[in-house]
């Protein structure tokens, strides 16, 4: 079996500067991050011309399953596969590329198809994210104890997917300042989380920093902790989660549009609807002028346009999913226009 070790050799360190934890409004410029990705990719370059093999020789059934345990917050959705035109390749993002899924220690033996209606949390500056579920049979709640509970009641009717719009807190050291709508990971690591196990329901944690994981071992234990791992532990069928700050606009529009993809076809893997949903925002971005544009225009005033447009495209890869490659999800409508279930009172 080929192997490709990140760390090969003098001169290879932990690449701080690429994790999409810094694409926000505010941080590093959109650009500068990007151009900072193509570095790094231009590194992996035994790696980069071997997936470029297994596209070759597999086409458009190519599944990449990534486990990385260094806990580098390496953004391997946006990593850059050079074109090869003689075999009528493109070139561009792994994650707009190829079906690509990502998982923490045992890989699941089959896929899933978890079936049935939205569990789902919504903080109180986030209830909008409620419409993107009108069309299906919801259990909405708003607060998060109640919430929590309600994932140890198998309800009598099926879950498909567990949703989560909130906020979340990460710290790369401190374990008790990684939060999930005000609640600490050992808060979440108590839990039985039935509906999960005897389900296999898919979650989905629109919360920033929900996908990053950190190095601890404050317990006596070594390994990588997070909400992610948490969520599969407990027998979430996949996750999809974020590597970084979700909380502005165009984030919130991102979102939107994951969710969309993945539910619009009951039939189509996850892992194939992130990649659609990817491909179709690089593809516009592309259509724009595929290269990466300076901060600055001739003016010399910083180009919030063009850099927008960037942030565009990195939001589209920084929200990861968990899972075996060609597990899908349905979702079921609701039994009237009306039909508002027991638990939407809940709070």
């Amino acid at each position: 079996m080929d192997t490709f070790p990140y760390t090969t050799g003098a001169g290879f360190l932990r690449p701080f500067d690429i994790s999409l934890g810094h694409a926000r409004r505010g941080g590093t410029a959109p650009s500068e991050l990007f151009k900072s990705i193509e570095r790094w990719s231009g590194y992996q370059r035994l790696l980069t011309e071997w997936i470029n093999r297994c596209r070759r020789a597999h086409g458009d059934a190519l599944q990449i399953v990534i486990l990385d345990e260094t806990g580098f917050d390496l953004p391997w959705e946006a990593l850059i596969l050079p074109a090869a035109p003689e075999d009528e390749l493109p070139g561009g993002p792994l994650g707009a590329l190829v079906d690509l899924a990502r998982w923490l220690a045992r890989f699941p033996i089959r896929p899933v198809a978890p079936s049935g209606a939205v569990v789902g949390f919504f903080h109180r500056d986030m209830g909008g994210d409620q419409e993107f579920f009108q069309e299906y049979e919801h259990r909405p709640y708003f607060g998060i104890e109640t919430f929590l509970r309600s994932l140890d009641d198998v309800p009598a009717k099926p879950t498909g997917l567990v949703y989560m719009g909130c906020h979340g807190t990460f710290d790369h050291e401190n374990l008790g300042k990684l939060t999930l709508a005000d609640a600490t990971w050992a808060d979440y690591q108590r839990l039985d989380m039935r509906v999960l196990r005897e389900e296999q329901a898919l979650v989905c944690l629109n919360a920033c920093h929900s996908g990053r994981l950190v190095d601890y071992d404050g317990d006596g234990l070594e390994g990588l902790r997070g909400f992610t791992q948490v969520f599969l532990e407990k027998g979430a069928g996949g996750c999809i989660v974020s590597a970084g700050e979700v909380g502005d606009t165009e984030a919130r529009i991102m979102i939107r549009r994951i969710v969309d993809t993945v539910t619009e076809d009951p039939d189509r893997p996850v892992a194939r609807a992130l990649r659609t949903f990817r491909a179709d925002v690089h593809a516009t971005f592309a259509a724009g002028g595929s290269d990466v544009p300076m901060m600055v225009r001739d003016d010399g005033l910083f180009d919030a346009e063009r850099q927008a447009n960037v942030l565009r495209v990195l939001y589209s890869l920084m929200f990861q999913y968990y899972g075996h490659p060609l597990s899908t999800v349905r979702l079921t409508g609701r039994p009237s226009k009306n039909a508002v279930g027991a638990e939407a009172d809940a709070s």
